[in-house]
């Protein structure tokens, strides 16, 4: 079973999934994730829509293999975009990304592979798979640019004897050259950087036109002295720099949000920086560290590894950072490493 989004990665996936196994073997599954009239005339684009799961039936078709749409618009809506308002709404930084994987992708097509036989659930995430010792190891993707293994933190011992990832020791390059050897019709289709559901619309009308209200409010120092006023705390994220105003003797960042007293928190870029933090929700690879287990915590998808002690406690992670860090803003995910094999990861409070 191939999950097959419309784009090349995981049409690639799927053309060496059926060269290895034959086609007859192999089912594509598409998922329909978010598509409404408005949102599409607004944006221009959409994910998972009509048009790319034109493409994935498309590319399907070429590979010779059948193919399958599963509407999942609700359980998108449900479990990844209300959450991500809600959490800008609370000053937090969310990560849809994750949830997207965790809550509606891998969790329904692993239970939708297993009810079908399906020996193998294949993607075109950028990401291996290594089993040692009767344990599989989850690491990083050969090609560093286009590693994906942050956004699959929460795959289990269960779940990655199933997954596949064909793309994991390819780089972007190579995918591309693979899909023009096949003639496949998306080959050369752009990639999408950005969240997808929000597509081309800047961030702050998306929320609001989601029902958060652009309520005024302080920037104060980490004093609580006021230093201006701001349009609403969605507005900002934790570690930012631009846009909180001019008129700074020094470069000031957002330090802290504070949602219920409508107040953007600023400093120094010293002032802004974190050497511990907690996180929840939990979840490893294999198990919990032990106590005061020394590895590198990576705090946004295209964040430097940081070299951090950890100590993990039920659902509960306390993280002292070996260097200070800009950024450590609450809702991201922090995803725990050693070298490259990932070890687990949590979401980060505000405390």
């Amino acid at each position: 079973m191939i999950a097959m989004s419309g784009g090349v990665d995981s049409s690639v996936a799927a053309a060496l999934t059926a060269d290895a196994h034959g086609r007859d073997a192999c089912a594509g599954v598409a998922m329909r994730l978010y598509s409404t009239a408005e949102d599409a005339i607004r944006s221009g684009r959409t994910c998972c829509a009509p048009d790319d799961l034109y493409d994935a039936r498309r590319a399907a078709a070429a590979i010779g293999i059948r193919f399958y749409v599963y509407d999942a618009q609700e359980r998108f809506r449900a479990r990844v975009i209300e959450p991500f308002i809600e959490a800008y709404a609370q000053g937090q930084t969310p990560n849809p990304c994750v949830r997207c994987n965790d809550h509606v992708k891998f969790d329904w097509l692993l239970d939708r592979a297993r009810k079908l036989g399906a020996g193998e659930l294949v993607t075109g995430h950028y990401a291996r798979v290594e089993r040692l010792g009767g344990r599989y190891r989850l690491l990083r993707a050969a090609d560093s640019s286009k590693d994906q293994s942050y956004f699959l933190h929460g795959l289990t011992q269960e779940e990655l004897a199933l997954v596949r990832f064909p793309l994991g020791t390819l780089t972007k390059t190579q995918v591309r050259a693979l899909a023009r050897q096949r003639d496949l019709p998306n080959a050369d289709k752009p990639e999408s950087m950005e969240v997808c559901f929000v597509a081309g619309t800047p961030l702050p009308r998306f929320l609001e036109d989601h029902g958060v209200a652009s309520a005024p409010g302080e920037i104060v120092d980490l004093a609580g002295r006021v230093l201006g006023v701001h349009d609403g705390v969605h507005r900002f994220t934790v570690g930012q720099r631009r846009g909180i105003g001019s008129g700074f003797k020094l470069p000031m960042y957002v330090a802290a949000l504070d949602a219920d007293r409508r107040r953007v928190v600023v400093g120094t870029r010293d002032q802004a920086t974190r050497r511990d933090f907690r996180a929840f929700d939990a979840s490893w690879v294999d198990s919990a560290p032990v106590p005061g287990t020394r590895c590198e915590v990576q705090i946004r998808h295209r964040g430097k590894p940081l070299a951090a002690v950890v100590d993990a406690s039920g659902a509960e992670v306390d993280v002292k950072l070996l260097e200070p860090a800009l950024g450590v803003a609450p809702g991201q995910s922090a995803v725990f490493y050693r070298g490259d094999e990932v070890l687990g990861g949590a979401t980060i409070t505000a405390s």
